[in-house]
């Protein structure tokens, strides 16, 4: 197996990581809304672009940044990689993208960042490009800029939930407040309000023209078991893609079943697999 060596790309490269992003839309959306926004140059990005193969082919890349994110990583490209990033500290809060890089990854590094506090191994990415057969919820919208202290405690109820940490633990929530706030004024969360609480949320996380990803799905625990939540993505999956994206994808854990029902009634068809391992 032939391993090349891996180089940090430039702005010159970018159109050679454009047309890679193209080939995989959905696991490596992230990266192409980063690159969409802040192009590949490492201070304006925030992060670092890998790339693996030749001047001429780019064949592999890898985000790092807040997350690590192997993008078409061939089993030599995970190789590469991980030789390169096995000599360095870890920086990154997660390594996420397609299972079989990630994983491979993971098995290469473990033993230099390790210990993980949780790895994912089998997440389901699902995509759709058709309005949903089911009903929307008319109750569900857009929020609105000056709802964003009422969004906050159920973003951070959902992302303690999903990810096992509060986001109140780093600099106390400031950050994530900020992101919560950019969301809401882009246009991207959505949330139905009963008596002033939010009992549904949802935001569109990644836009790039190619898809739009949903994340921070979740229902408030007493409306749980009450069958708002299919209605309630449906009106989300429709609005996204009436006004958002030609696509809307997503990604779930494995064993959450009920969100997996609830997605394949909103027409979502599986594209793929992914793992996560968070530290």
């Amino acid at each position: 197996m032939l391993t090349l060596p891996v180089r940090q790309l430039g702005e010159s490269e970018r159109r050679a990581v454009e047309r890679l992003l193209d080939l995989d839309p959905y696991a490596g959306a992230q990266v192409a809304e980063r690159v969409a926004a802040r192009g590949l140059a490492w201070w304006r990005a925030e992060a670092r672009i890998l790339g693996y193969g030749s001047r001429r082919h780019l064949e592999s890349i890898c985000w790092l940044g807040g997350n690590l994110t192997p993008v078409l990583a061939s089993e030599s490209a995970v190789t590469a990689f991980a030789d390169q990033l096995s000599a360095e500290d870890r920086l990154c809060s997660s390594i996420v993208g397609r299972a079989d890089a990630v994983l491979g990854l993971w098995d290469r590094l473990s033993a230099h960042w390790g210990p993980a506090r949780d790895v994912r191994p089998n997440q389901p990415l699902l995509a759709t490009d058709a309005l949903p057969a089911v009903a929307p919820d008319p109750h569900v919208r857009r929020v609105r800029a000056n709802e964003v202290d009422r969004l906050f405690p159920a973003a951070v109820a959902m992302y303690t939930e999903e990810v096992g940490v509060s986001p109140l633990a780093e600099d106390a929530g400031r950050g994530y407040r900020r992101r919560v706030t950019e969301l809401v004024r882009a246009g991207r969360a959505y949330a139905r309000f009963v008596d002033g609480r939010v009992v549904f949320k949802a935001e569109l996380a990644v836009v790039t023209r190619r898809t739009a990803q949903v994340q921070g799905v979740w229902v408030a625990p007493e409306w749980r078991g009450r069958g708002i939540a299919t209605a309630a993505m449906a009106a989300v999956v429709r609005d996204a893609l009436e006004r958002v994206a030609p696509t809307v994808s997503l990604y779930v854990n494995d064993f959450n079943l009920p969100a997996r029902r609830v997605y394949e009634r909103c027409g979502f068809r599986p594209v793929g697999t992914l793992a996560t391992v968070l530290f």
